[in-house]
């Protein structure tokens, strides 16, 4: 007999992910377990499979809802029509706050995408490619000549992500500088070192 959609299915399916952030996290991915998230999700590894057909799944739906946070944030600065600096500072701002919110989720997104299926690792590098575009295109707003030379640009906007993208490592959100603080100084060691 197949067992039917519960009405709570999708909230499950978000407890899961929820559940198994932390475990991929702590231990990657390959050291955790489907035990380990059912006890985790507390549940049993039957009713797990009926939500998720295999830890891959999980692992897809975590860094899933976790990319998915950060195009919308770039689809919206996209949509205003202000000074490219300014965004780049929003920007900034916004990425350091979701960061913050989403520690283990990041940590799974820089350290995890070699263990997902091709099909599904496609859509989370063209996701991560769209969030990268949206520097690139206010990089090239900043500086016209860069325009050009994708080559160049390439780095500049890394470099970018690189100052911000492992804060999980080392910032400590009750520490003395709060997030914003940080986005600021990476916005600024950014737009005043760009080349000319």
């Amino acid at each position: 007999m197949v067992r039917t959609q519960a009405s709570d299915f999708e909230q499950r399916r978000e407890a899961i992910a929820a559940a198994a952030a932390p475990l991929f996290a702590k231990q990657g991915f390959l050291g955790t377990s489907v035990a380990d998230i059912s006890a985790g999700s507390n549940m049993s590894k039957s009713l797990l499979y009926h939500y998720f057909p295999s830890k891959e799944d999980i692992l897809f739906e975590v860094m899933w809802g976790h990319v998915s946070v950060l195009v919308e944030f770039g689809r919206h600065i996209n949509a205003f029509n202000r000074p490219a600096d300014e965004l780049l500072r929003w920007f900034a701002r916004g990425l350091m706050e979701t960061y913050v919110g989403a520690r283990d989720a990041q940590k799974i997104l820089l350290n995890e995408l070699d263990n997902l299926p091709a099909e599904k690792r496609v859509l989370v590098v063209a996701a991560q490619r769209e969030v990268i575009d949206v520097v690139d295109r206010l990089l090239v707003e900043l500086r016209p000549a860069l325009k050009n030379k994708p080559k160049e640009r390439r780095p500049i906007v890394m470099m970018f992500f690189g100052m911000l993208n492992w804060t999980h490592v080392w910032f400590d959100p009750k520490g003395p500088v709060p997030p914003a603080k940080v986005a600021e100084i990476a916005a600024n060691m950014f737009l005043r070192g760009l080349p000319r």
